[in-house]
């Protein structure tokens, strides 16, 4: 491929960013390059915190500038040089905010496009495209206005904005019910501690409200209120009081409950809160408008038929084809906008889903798929596309969709960045990026860059791994017995009956939407004896990092208080020992409103989190901050021996260097780890936990080739210690490499939901019956 000149490239010198050892790279515009190494090795500090942060910091000043200087500057990376930098838009694996009333349709703008189609071409004609949505209630209103013209006129006017908002469940879908018995404690009084709700501690002031309000007797057992009493107590209207002196408003225990908890984003809490509102509050579909989260009015209007609400529950596939059936001139490039939109979920792999599904729920490959859409349908040229591993959870099939997807953003003149481990998405690659040559401290470098032939015979570890295919396993485990599974519905399931074999190696695969996760989460995963670690977002605000999120740093802090005679609260960034700058945080937030919060590094602890007298105190010759920026291999040796041996510490540290973390730091923020480093944190932490039987969610996601073997290797000493191990999994080194293989299909949505194939890898690379057989038979040359 010839350049033509400096024009044509993104020349970045001397990047230093995280583990990055003066790394030089030149890209070319307007192609497509992969970025590709062993986890940990600098890809994406390269391409997210290197390139794609100097384009959002440059981005950010222009916008500072307008503005006048409201925003605040940015950290430059740290980097020599970096310029022929185009505006870039980031398309990562973070899953989609948990907002309830966000949805597939919402975050797509599919549902702005439908709401304009059905106001206008909607039987009966009820009002405007805000009369279908369910974020806008309806206002009635009337009043008085004076109009300033000539002599001055008062008269009396009335309004109504007509929304499309239910009423009753206020446009959620869902209603909420509390169960009473989690709220408080009916043999004792509310002097005696009876509120149980988080927060309301018996001698605090939320009890307090309560306690001297003087509508029931504190001393006495809420058993023996009167029917009044406990009214009062649970759900009196809002009423003026006066405590000590002061005037306040009282209100019922089970409205301020609504109120304090039922409002937030569940997630968001802090565990011990989550704890409680998972107990106390129970979820039903509304029983006004079923869940629809549409008022009668807007359910009422249809097109052949078909309401707005029965629209946004069909499958996207069938719901492009009843689009593709509407003629009217009148609508005709709505039509068409609305048909593109819908192709483009096709095309993406995901006509599987409904507009009507919560983002929320989304798995971190539909998140970033769901946010592609957005940029399919783009007429922008010029643009630097940045993707982190978009082939995650994606069939070997849907890989094939993906690279035309890319491809394509690529001819229209973008520059495409992916940050990539599977072979077939570097196969497409017109320029690659090896980063190594291992990970952590032992990475950071560009061990080669090029074309794909010349990467295959680099001698590279991705060179050399880039061709790889395992053989099928011909001499498989016997199974120690089953687990039955009888009339599974969940979600697109269609009534499976099938017995999952114990102590062997399972891989349960199909293509994306096929019923994988429905079948597991739904029949297997809360089972007595299984240990489920699934896809979903760690829970934890971003002051957690593995540390905290292992247990791991409580033996480590009674180490040191131990060692140095001091309470263990110091050397906690979230208590004692605090910044008193950043609170602990290391980084100053700044929240800019619809954009993007802001993180510069606290200029008092230069990001140590700790108060400086905090860091005197030393455990083996290194204070709390040197330890937490330790990697975990390191760690795992510094805690083996010696003064600082905890073997408590050494045993978490063990598992996390099993799943393959060993280059990642104990006091690394969980928000910048990937998807797939995630999930192998959940599995370390798990991998402590008594149980028989391991469900793993798609755990090569994040993994280089080389270290897929050692997952394999792991999964085999699970299984020879006597658990049973099931893994929804599609790469096909791990299919070949299991006891037995239960395929489901054969499409996805609708088209899936059954068992199209149960046996041994080698039945089903000799029968070739399903998409999968013929994928995992090409992939071993069989």
């Amino acid at each position: 491929m010839h350049v033509a000149d400096s024009h044509d490239l993104i020349r970045v010198r001397g990047a230093r960013e995280n583990n990055l050892k003066d790394v030089s790279v030149e890209l070319p515009k307007r192609r497509l390059t992969v970025f590709t190494g062993v986890s940990g090795s600098g890809k994406s500090s390269l391409v997210f915190d290197t390139i794609a942060a100097e384009s959002q910091r440059m981005i950010n000043e222009t916008y500072s500038a307008f503005v006048q200087g409201f925003m605040p500057t940015l950290a430059r990376p740290d980097v020599d040089v970096l310029d022929g930098l185009t505006t870039a838009i980031l398309v990562d694996q973070e899953r989609m905010g948990a907002n309830a009333r966000s949805t597939v349709g919402t975050v797509t703008d599919a549902n702005a496009l439908l709401r304009i189609l059905f106001s206008r071409l909607g039987q009966p004609h009820i009002g405007s495209p805000q009369a279908f949505s369910f974020n806008i209630p309806t206002v009635h209103g009337s009043g008085a206005i004076t109009i300033e013209r000539g002599e001055e006129s008062t008269l009396q006017r009335t309004f109504t904005q007509l929304g499309g908002m239910c009423p009753h469940c206020e446009g959620m879908g869902t209603v909420t019910d509390i169960d009473l018995s989690q709220l408080y404690d009916e043999a004792k009084s509310l002097s005696a501690g009876a509120i149980t709700v988080p927060g309301y501690t018996a001698d605090g002031w939320s009890t307090r409200m309560f306690s001297e309000s003087g509508f029931f007797d504190p001393g006495k057992p809420v058993r023996d209120f009167t029917e009044t009493e406990l009214h009062d107590f649970l759900h009196r209207e809002p009423t003026k009081v006066k405590i000590n002196g002061i005037n306040l408003t009282y209100e019922g225990l089970v409205p301020r409950v609504r109120k304090s908890f039922l409002s937030k984003d569940v997630d968001a809490m802090q565990p011990h809160v989550r704890a409680f509102v998972e107990r106390a509050v129970t979820f039903a579909p509304c029983p006004e408008c079923g869940g629809t989260r549409l008022n009668e009015g807007a359910r009422s209007s249809k097109i052949r038929g078909i309401s707005i609400a029965d629209a946004c529950a069909m499958q996207i596939s069938d719901l492009a084809e009843w689009v593709r059936g509407l003629d009217d001139p009148s609508v005709a490039p709505l039509l068409a906008s609305v048909q593109q939109l819908l192709d483009s979920f096709v095309e993406i792999g995901l006509s599987y889903l409904s507009l009507d599904r919560s983002s929320g729920t989304l798995s971190g490959g539909e998140a970033q798929r769901t946010k592609m859409i957005r940029h399919l349908g783009s007429s922008l040229t010029d643009i630097t596309y940045v993707f982190d591993e978009p082939t995650i959870g994606l069939h070997p099939h849907d890989i094939q969709r993906m690279n035309a997807l890319l491809l394509r953003l690529r001819d229209k003149g973008n520059t495409v960045l992916v940050v990539e481990h599977k072979p077939e998405a570097i196969a497409i690659a017109d320029h690659v990026v090896d980063l190594g040559p291992g990970a952590g401290a032992a990475g950071g470098e560009v061990v080669f860059e090029g074309d794909v032939d010349a990467l295959r015979a680099s001698g590279t570890l991705t060179g050399r791994h880039l061709d790889d295919r395992v053989t099928v396993k011909r001499s498989v485990r016997a199974a120690s017995g089953a687990l039955e599974v009888r009339g599974a519905h969940t979600h697109n399931l269609r009534d499976v009956d099938v017995d999952i074999p114990l102590g062997v190696l399972v891989v349960m695969t199909g293509v994306a939407g096929s019923g994988k996760s429905s079948l597991i989460q739904g029949s297997v995963a809360g089972r007595d004896g299984v240990v489920s670690v699934d896809q979903g977002a760690i829970k934890g605000s971003r002051r957690s990092n593995p540390a905290t999120y292992t247990g791991l740093l409580d033996p480590i802090r009674k180490a040191f208080a131990k060692a140095n005679g001091v309470k263990p609260a110091l050397f906690s960034a979230n208590s004692e020992g605090a910044c008193p700058n950043c609170n602990g945080a290391g980084v100053i937030y700044t929240d800019l409103g619809p954009m993007a919060s802001v993180a510069t590094t606290c200029e008092v602890c230069e990001g140590r989190r700790f108060e400086a007298s905090v860091l005197d105190y030393r455990l083996g010759g290194r204070d709390i901050s040197e330890v937490l920026a330790m990697p975990v291999s390191e760690a795992e040796e510094f805690f083996s021996a010696g003064e600082s041996r905890i073997p408590a510490a050494h045993a978490i540290l063990q598992r996390l260097a099993d799943v393959g973390l060993g280059y990642v730091s104990l006091g690394q923020p969980l928000t910048t780890l990937s998807g797939g480093e995630r999930q192998r944190l959940k599995l370390a932490t798990h991998l402590g936990e008594r149980g028989g039987i391991y469900v793993l969610d798609e755990p090569t996601t994040g993994l280089h080739l080389a270290d897929v073997e050692q997952l394999l290797g792991l999964l085999d000493r699970i299984v020879d210690s006597g658990k049973s191990v099931i893994v929804i999994e599609h790469h096909q080194a791990v299919m070949a490499h299991a006891d037995w293989i239960i395929d489901l299909g054969p499409g996805a949505g609708h088209d899936g939901g059954r068992i199209v194939f149960e046996g041994t890898p080698a039945e089903l690379v000799a029968g070739r019956s399903t998409l999968t057989g013929q994928h995992l038979a090409a992939y071993v040359g069989g």
